[in-house]
């Protein structure tokens, strides 16, 4: 675990161990940990020493606390709802963690971020799905939207088309 072999080795080693074994960019790391790319570069170059709250945030980003959790890729907007929740999945609840994605591209990263994350398995829109199974080794499940979201969609361009 890496906030274990930080004490065994230092910061820096362990650090460095776990963006290879993780296979994690300097640069996804720093976006994850939400430090700049810089502050990050000078800690494993070992030409700054990281405060406290910067090796929190990094290992928060490396070892999530919410083990068991599944991945919602959708629209920012969408996710707002559920990404708080913890639905019951079969006999336990599950957290759930949002992706947001608006591009093919993000949903592509999207879904090799949270299988590097660690997520039980991925729910996503029906034309992402069978790209998406190809590329994780992870459940995938269609996101299949209801039939009153459509009607309403259809009744909110009809009014956009009248104007």
């Amino acid at each position: 675990m890496f906030s274990q072999r930080i004490f065994q080795v230092g910061f820096k080693t362990a650090l460095q161990e776990e963006i290879d074994r993780k296979g994690v960019s300097i640069r996804e790391l720093a976006e994850r940990a939400g430090i700049p790319v810089a502050t990050l570069y000078k800690i494993t170059s070992g030409e700054r020493d990281p405060r406290f709250s910067t090796v929190q945030a990094i290992v928060n980003a490396l070892q999530p606390q919410d083990a068991d959790f599944v991945a919602v890729i959708a629209a920012k907007f969408l996710l707002d709802d559920i990404e708080s929740s913890r639905p019951d999945v079969g006999a336990k609840k599950v957290k759930v963690r949002g992706y947001p994605a608006y591009t093919m591209e993000e949903c592509i990263i999207s879904a090799v971020r949270a299988e590097k994350d660690g997520a039980l398995g991925i729910v996503c829109a029906p034309v992402l799905a069978s790209m998406i199974e190809r590329i994780v080794e992870i459940p995938v499940v269609i996101m299949k939207p209801q039939a009153e979201t459509i009607i309403e969609a259809l009744k909110t361009l009809d009014r956009r088309l009248e104007k």
